[in-house]
């Protein structure tokens, strides 16, 4: 199935299929020129004299640059990702999921829709901007409203429109900024430069940084170019050339821009009328003409581009009605996908011809452009942490650019508005949320079990050389050698409660040579452990002798960070008993606790309500330090059980006369108070021999009792029947403690 959406990703990225041998695009005419129409639009032509009025000079100067860094960094550590793998349809939502999974994608993904849907408004704005500069006569609302639809009209018939007219329209851009170079000397009726710059402006319509973003929308077209990729000839070398250089010509005009506003005009004329360059320019219908093919030709391309960001979230199945967006027309058009694009992007025209025009869109669009500029950033720092040898791209950037890059946004986004940075953090935290409970499939390039891995071998290895606390840090890590899966079956609700929910259940199966499908059954098995929250893993082992196995397995993981302290072994009626004999003993030359479980046939756990532990007689010293009395497993096993359960605990004490059972209780009472066991825990003393005071206790559903170190099974199968239920039988390793 992977296959095929990957292949059809594959197509999108394209624009159109590839079934025919589309032509691939070099990188002028793939990345550098619509790379450039995007960023010279509707800002530079109507916001950049407002931003030099506003902030003058120095503070223009600023924050251009300052937003330069952002889309610099984010520029090189992009070029750098895409020359390592190919990047598929979704720009942004393509380079995340492939490195981060499509839970992380998709939370980033649908901001990034929802921001290229709103675009359209923006660019449709200030298309309105500039024909009311022309037609001043004509109401604003109306030609935004018939200038939309003549947009959604073109996508609609021809969504290659844009591609198509691009090289006339950076003709047109071009030489608009002929008109204003013009403009600078004197000639004819134009004075040229006539102002002295003001260096710091008062910020009379907007502080530093609601002036940075509005002016940020200007930087964000570094995504198209990407959007490309399999559409280009050599996308390796074509994206980071195209992509840096359009960055770079552009950095150069906005900088050059600013100076000349702020030479060519008064603050208060920049501030005071947003078409100025019009005015100004040497040719004033060159700058109308740029104004207008440049923004119309923006809003063609954002209507172009949402749709098919929304048909790459559908076809993962990450958005509600994937099915239906993901659909296409007989052209290979995502229609459906179109149709909600272009609803979000009327939606914002409306509410922004309501709430205060261009300026308003502008600031919303910013902050989802800052969260997924910080995000790819994000994902670069990843790649290059893990140092893989799979990342190998040819196009390499030091760590410190990313680094910046996810810094820059993220301390820019709180600085502009910190409630809006805070709440859209939270949106994607919870879209992220959602996603990661709706199991979705895993890309092959998904990195995340890598930066995983290397977390966890960074831990392993601080770990390794501190000092050992194991009985502060003590959890169960059960060790439980099968023959077959079914002799393990009837043990999983023990095993599932004594590990849930940080406990470990490590599955060791072994085999004679040729008898594999002995053991076919057990992952099923760690699987349904995994299912309730317990990680657990399977371990095959080919080795005739089933305790020679057993050894095996123990010592070689008995030095692992991780190892098993816990060795469970089913007690039977037919247990080979001379085989769980030698498994005892050799059990206890490797520091590892015991659990021998004597199921009973038919009650199996009962109600899982009350457990019994049986403490030995103390006397005559009545120590609490149990290290001597083989008591501390047994215990906390008790508790893990308890607490999984919601069931109780009774310590149960057989003493000799009446005069040692005062003490008795008084110790169990102590016991209790140090081990911190729950409130229900109960302590119960019986006067009477050990057997006799088995059958005098309430009966548990589980009875726990310790196991000697020379054990006689043989009595203890007596043991289980007596207690008329489920016995486990434990002994210490060592190294815990309940007392810890």
């Amino acid at each position: 199935m992977f296959a095929n959406i990957q292949s059809k990703l594959g197509q999108l990225s394209n624009g159109d299929s590839n079934d025919g041998g589309s032509p691939k695009f070099g990188m002028f005419a793939g990345v550098f020129t619509p790379t450039v129409l995007t960023i010279l639009g509707a800002i530079m032509y109507l916001r950049t004299g407002w931003v030099v009025g506003n902030a003058g000079l120095g503070g223009a100067i600023m924050i251009i640059l300052l937003a330069h860094v952002i889309t610099i960094t984010t520029g090189l550590a992009v070029s750098s990702v895409v020359t390592n793998t190919r990047v598929g349809a979704g720009g942004a939502f393509a380079i995340i999921s492939q490195s981060l999974g499509l839970e992380v994608g998709g939370s980033i993904g649908i901001p990034l829709f929802l921001a290229q849907g709103i675009s359209i408004a923006l660019y449709i704005l200030a298309f309105t901007e500039s024909w009311v500069r022309i037609f001043p006569a004509h109401p604003e609302w109306v030609i935004a409203i018939l200038s939309f639809a003549l947009v959604f009209a073109i996508v609609y018939v021809s969504a290659q429109f844009a591609s198509k007219t691009q090289f006339l329209i950076l003709i047109i851009v071009g030489f608009s900024l002929f008109s204003v170079l013009l403009a600078s000397f004197p000639l004819m009726d134009h004075a040229g430069f006539t102002e002295t710059p003001t260096f710091i402006g008062d910020f009379s319509d907007g502080n530093f940084w609601q002036t940075f973003a509005v002016f940020f929308p200007a930087v964000t077209g570094i995504m198209v170019g990407i959007s490309m990729s399999g559409s280009l000839r050599n996308p390796r070398e074509d994206i980071p050339i195209g992509t840096m250089s359009a960055i770079g010509l552009t950095m150069v005009v906005y900088l050059a821009l600013a100076y000349w506003l702020s030479r060519i005009a008064t603050p208060e004329e920049l501030l005071g009328n947003t078409t100025l360059m019009v005015d100004k320019a040497f040719w004033s219908w060159a700058i109308l003409t740029g104004m207008l093919g440049a923004t119309f030709s923006s809003a063609l391309g954002s209507l172009v581009a949402a749709p098919r960001v929304m048909q790459a979230l559908a076809l993962y199945k990450i958005i509600p009605f994937s099915g239906f967006f993901a659909k296409e027309a007989g052209n290979g058009e995502p229609r459906n996908a179109m149709f909600f694009a272009g609803g979000v992007g009327f939606i914002a025209l409306l509410s922004a011809l309501v709430s205060g025009g261009l300026d308003s869109i502008a600031g919303v669009i910013t902050m989802f452009f800052l969260i997924t500029y910080s995000m790819l950033n994000v994902v670069v720092l990843i790649e290059q942490t893990l140092d893989t040898v799979s990342f190998r791209p040819t196009f390499s950037v030091a760590r410190i650019v990313p680094f910046i890059g996810m810094l820059s946004c993220t301390f820019v986004m709180f600085l502009i508005n910190p409630t809006f940075s805070l709440v859209a953090i939270v949106a994607v935290l919870a879209l992220y949320a959602y996603l990661a409970r709706r199991d979705l499939d895993s890309l092959d390039s998904d990195v995340r079990s890598g930066l995983f891995s290397s977390m966890a071998e960074w831990a392993v290895k601080r770990a390794q050389s501190m000092q050992a606390a194991p009985e502060r840090t003590w959890r169960p890590i059960v060790l439980a050698p099968v023959r077959t899966a079914d002799f393990l079956s009837g043990s999983y609700l023990f095993l599932k409660a004594l590990t849930s929910p940080k406990g470990t259940v490590h599955v060791l199966g072994i085999y004679p040579p040729d008898g594999e499908e002995q053991v076919e059954g057990l992952s099923l098995l760690t699987d349904a452990f995994r299912d309730d929250g317990i990680y657990a893993l399977t371990t095959l082992l080919e080795e005739a002798d089933f305790i020679n196995g057993v050894r095996t397995a123990t010592q070689v993981l008995r030095y692992t960070l991780f190892r098993p302290n816990i060795l469970f072994l089913p007690l039977h009626a037919d247990s080979n008993l001379d085989e769980l004999q030698q498994l005892v003993d050799k059990t206890a030359a490797y520091q590892m606790g015991i659990a021998l479980l004597a199921r009973h046939p038919i009650v199996e756990l009962g109600r899982e309500q009350l457990i019994n532990v049986w403490v030995s007689n103390q006397g005559p010293a009545w120590n609490t330090d149990l290290k001597e009395s083989n008591l501390d497993l047994s215990l906390l096993l008790a508790y893990h059980l308890a607490q999984n359960w919601g069931g109780r605990i009774a310590l149960c004490m057989a003493v000799d006369d009446e005069a040692i059972a005062e003490r008795a209780n008084a110790f169990l009472a102590e016991l209790i108070s140090l081990a911190r066991l729950p409130n229900s825990t109960t302590a119960v003393v019986t006067v009477a021999p050990f057997l006799d005071a088995i059958t005098q206790v309430p009966r548990a559903d589980l009875t726990m009792f310790g196991l000697a170190k020379e054990p006689d099974l043989i009595f203890m199968q007596k043991l289980a029947q007596l207690v008329n239920g489920s016995a486990v039988f434990i002994r210490d390793s060592g190294v815990e403690s309940v007392m810890a």
